[in-house]
């Protein structure tokens, strides 16, 4: 019986510590003039939530804040309600080019100023758009919060005077290369939008893309921008939340300062809700540069709250939410699609029930044919109706899904700030938990009855280029526009100049140091002598156990690629005991994962579970571990996934880039020039005997070490691992690694993608391994204003001054063995050449020059500030430990790192940069339209050498 008990204990005990923490006693006769209580929320034991309190300054603006003491950062969030669904026809994009235009400084902040004062604090910045909101967010170490809100309030009062006509040109650049990388040049990238189209009405504000029409982004004005910004950025529609380690009291007299005086903007409406209908089942197509073909079907539901959400939920679970639902039975068990799956993606206006699924070519089935076995299974549905596992799995899963996505002070803030957003209520939670809790078979049966069964659909058809034959049923709906509104956006906007009360450009000044709290480290080793390495975390009732097993990829012959990650796979299912299925289940309702994948030197086994359920949790895994049923009907389904996987990702640029890549640097005699997830010859090759013979020289207890973060102590957990110390076997050995091609430097190699949107550009070489403390760590140091920190030099350059492309970026990367340096960008296609001419001549230049003393104090600051940040969560606790141990490393060597980062000089930097940043030694890859790039790129004056996948 499901009870929901876990999440309402540990929230309780989360409340007490916040109001023991001190701040929960003020009164309206302390704060700051303008400023109202709302609510203050700590909870009794009656009650479920994050504690809060919600206050409201005069011109409108919410203010929510949470304290969280655990570590010395906090996170600040600025979301406004304004996304893609206020935008109007012929209008598109508006509300994500805004999100590029706030950060591109205003009139007391300078341009670029925004992300170089977050990252010289050691902090992580970004914006997000989707159709209900925008909002901009940074985490920072806690003595940056002044800083922070002086910042965002500058943009959200400040803005115009600095909105150029050039810095919209180049975020309107941007944009038109974020829509080619992420939706253009990807596979299946534009089905969404066009699916999008058929299942809204003509107008509807989800019925055109978030990043917006190309042919609207072209027609926009930068006066159309401004007013924008005018009808939708005031703080009567906008929320600031804070959470983390911070003086309450400070903070709102802080706010109050900063965001007081910001006039309010015109006043804002809710959207309407009104529930989709479509009249007949629409079919549409489209060609893409695919290999399987994909078929999708949805139907309008409801949205987001609404009382029948959460019964629809539980119904998408049911028939396609893993391996014990419908639809993965009837056409992934049985072979007839490589994927499939069915979610209730839910907005502020209009859910959907959406179902997908990929084609087996091996198979020969048509989608005309998996359209009727998904319309099967819906049927079937009806027939074998609603159990009492199917109520307790989505219950128990949706709290589990809650406690792990409050890990993060991020993840509280963004709850917060969300439901604050959407439905006036930061604290949803409890009521959340109760809608789920409710729902009876009965109510999944009604709205199963309501809105799926004969009830008309959107099917789309995506197919491989000149493959229209496999669409399952010919078109007969055609998207309609609705003609451009004059304008973009209806009715009186402000425009009085703000004039502050202080000197705003006078930044704040940095607060007391925080003080760092790097994770408490126990090591222990089970009674077989395996490792085990571990830190207590007291803020969910969680554990996280990774189990690492030296080898993976690097351990398998280069004719058996794709080994590791199959025989992996194949520990993800059936055991001698229990089907996937079952285990599915068992696993399910616990709210638990195990989870097996290999990489390029290990192979990985993750568990994740409810702190009341890990006793079960590792049963199963030892079950799975020791006992796999490696039976044929398994092996020749994920077989068969698996290089339908590869011919998949054989139609994406950016991995033909990595792929050819590696081969180039490490040459295809090596694991390490092979992809992990092999080749379409080595893994059709492979056979049963294959990983069962990769499982015994992998799957050895000499091969493991254990990292587990936990709200257990060392004394509790421990005993819990004993059924790990039956693990026998000893070390395996690696095989030596095969000399390496000799690297072409001052060599184009270009691979043709015809029609590619974008060029994909990977400049490389051979560099240093994995050190510590080394010149491997000071590479890093060297390489963070070259390449390494969004405002660089090469990211400068080519995104935000040039407008090429989305993100350029160098890094340098490596482990015990190899190491390698590696430049890359997806840029415009009829800039490739520039932006390879720009990228020769920024690491020449540096190669030559060297950083200057302001990059060498910024990368100083930005690097060890930082570090308040990166012990947070339970994998970041565990990536630290895993470091530690892979490496062996002394606990304390973030110390000896500390050191280097503020004593290293230029001059050593420098000297790193002139031996390791020699452009002649680098191989120069382009993947992109041999017919639109290769004449330009011969004008730079390099040999050009096709190279064919």
């Amino acid at each position: 019986m499901y009870k929901g008990n876990t999440l309402k204990r540990w929230i309780l005990a989360v409340a007490i510590s916040a109001a023991l923490a001190g701040c929960a006693t003020e009164t309206s006769t302390k704060l700051p003039a303008g400023v109202t209580l709302i609510e203050n929320v700590q909870l009794t034991d009656s009650q479920v939530g994050i504690p809060y309190k919600k206050y409201q300054l005069a011109n409108g603006l919410t203010v929510i804040l949470h304290q969280d003491r655990s570590d010395p950062l906090v996170h600040v969030d600025v979301t406004y309600h304004v996304g893609s669904a206020r935008e109007l026809a012929g209008r598109s994009g508006f509300a994500h080019l805004f999100e590029h235009m706030m950060f591109q400084g205003s009139e007391h902040v300078a341009d670029e100023q925004h992300f170089e004062v977050v990252t010289e604090a050691g902090g992580t910045l970004n914006g997000s758009t989707n159709t209900d909101r925008t909002n901009y967010f940074e985490t920072v170490p806690n003595n940056q919060l002044e800083k922070m809100l002086w910042l965002e309030s500058d943009r959200m009062g400040f803005l115009l005077p600095a909105l150029t006509s050039e810095k919209f040109e180049v975020q309107r650049e941007t944009v038109k290369n974020e829509r080619a990388q992420r939706i253009d040049n990807q596979p299946y990238g534009r089905m969404s939008e066009r699916f999008n189209q058929a299942m809204f009405p003509v107008g509807h504000p989800y019925s055109w893309p978030v990043i917006g029409w190309p042919e609207d982004l072209n027609r926009a004005t930068v006066d159309d921008v401004k007013h924008f910004f005018q009808r939708w950025y005031g703080p009567n529609n906008a929320t600031l939340t804070i959470g983390g380690d911070f003086d309450e009291l400070q903070a709102l007299a802080w706010v109050n300062k900063y965001f007081g005086e910001i006039p309010r903007g015109p006043e804002v409406q809710p959207e309407p809700k009104t529930l989709v209908t479509i009249d007949k089942t629409r079919y549409l197509s489209m060609e893409d540069n695919v290999h399987l073909p994909l078929i999708r079907i949805g139907f309008p539901t409801v949205y987001a709250n609404h009382p029948d959400e959460a019964a629809l939920d539980l119904l998408a679970n049911i028939l396609g939410g893993g391996k014990t639902s419908l639809v993965y039975k009837n056409l992934v068990k049985d072979g007839y699609a490589v994927q499939a799956s069915v979610s209730q993606p839910c907005q502020e206006l209009a859910c959907q029930m959406s179902i997908y699924a990929l084609a087996n070519p091996q198979k020969g089935v048509t989608l005309a044919e998996l359209e009727q076995r998904i319309l099967a299974s819906i049927n079937e549905f009806e027939q074998r109706g609603v159990t009492d596992d199917d109520l307790q799995k989505v219950k128990v899963q949706f709290e589990a899904d809650t406690i792990f996505g409050l890990q993060s002070v991020k993840g509280k803030v963004s709850n917060l700030a969300l439901n604050q957003t959407l439905f006036g209520k930061p604290n949803k939670i409890a009521s959340d938990l109760a809608r789920y809790a409710n729902v009876t078979k009965d109510d999944v049966m009604r709205v199963f009855k309501k809105y799926i069964k004969d009830k008309p659909m959107v099917v789309m058809s995506v197919v491989p280029q000149g493959m229209t034959a496999l669409v399952a049923h010919p078109d007969n709906f055609i998207a309609q526009m609705l003609p451009v509104a004059q304008t973009a956006v209806e009715g009186e906007l402000p425009n009085a100049k703000l004039v502050s009360s202080f000197d705003r450009s006078k930044m704040p000044a940095t607060g007391a140091a925080s003080v760092l709290k790097v994770p408490q480290i126990w090591t222990s080793k089970l009674a077989n002598g395996i490792e085990v390495m571990g830190t207590q975390s007291i803020e969910t009732p969680t554990v996280e156990l990774v189990i690492y097993l030296n080898g993976g990829h690097r351990l398998v012959p280069v004719e058996k690629a794709g080994l590791a990650s199959l025989t992996a796979e194949m520990l993800n299912e059936s055991t001698q005991k229990r089907s996937s299925e079952q285990l599915s289940q068992a696993l399910e309702v616990l709210g638990s994962t195990v989870d097996f994948s290999a990489s390029e030197y290990q192979s990985t086994i993750k568990v994740s579970a409810l702190t009341e359920h890990l006793d079960e949790t590792l049963a199963i895994l030892e079950e799975k571990l020791f006992e796999p049923a490696f039976n044929e009907a398994d092996f020749a389904r994920v077989k068969q996934q698996q290089l339908q996987q590869i011919q998949h990702m054989q139609s994406n640029p950016s991995y033909q880039a990595s792929a050819a890549l590696y081969s180039l640097l490490y040459g295809n005699n090596n694991a390490l020039g092979v992809s992990d997830t092999g080749t379409l010859d080595s893994v059709a090759a492979l056979t049963l005997a294959d990983v069962q013979a990769f499982y015994a020289e992998q799957y050895r207890g000499a091969n493991a070490k254990i990292i587990t973060v936990a709200n257990l102590p060392e004394t509790a957990l421990l005993p819990k691992l004993a059924g790990l110390s039956q693990w026998q076997g000893e070390a395996s050995v690696l095989p030596p690694l095969k000399s390496f091609p000799a690297l072409k430097g001052g060599i184009i190699y270009l691979i043709d993608k015809p029609g590619a949107a974008q060029s994909v550009i990977n400049i490389a070489k051979r560099a240093l391994p994995y050190d510590a403390t080394g010149n491997y760590f000071k590479s890093y140091l060297m390489n963070y204003p070259l390449g390494g920190a969004f405002n660089s030099r090469i990211n400068l350059n080519l995104r935000e001054n040039k407008g090429y492309t989305y993100g350029a970026r160098t890094n340098f990367s490596g482990t015990g063995e190899v190491g390698e340096f590696i430049a890359s960008s997806d840029v415009r296609t009829d800039v490739t050449a520039k932006a390879v001419n720009e990228f020769i001549n920024e690491i020449k230049a540096y190669q030559q020059q060297g950083m200057t003393d302001t990059e060498l104090t910024f990368m100083r600051n930005s690097v060890s500030q930082g570090q308040a940040l990166d012990y947070e969560t339970p994998y970041q606790k565990a990536g630290f430990m895993r470091m530690i141990q892979r490496y062996q490393l002394s606990q304390d060597f973030t110390t000896e790192q500390d050191k280097i980062i503020n004593t290293v000089t230029k001059d050593e930097l420098n000297a790193l940069a002139a031996s390791e940043l020699d452009i002649s030694k680098m191989i120069i890859l382009v993947v992109g339209d041999k017919a639109k790039i290769e004449a330009d790129l011969a004008t730079l004056g390099y040999p050009i050498e096709t190279l064919v996948l």
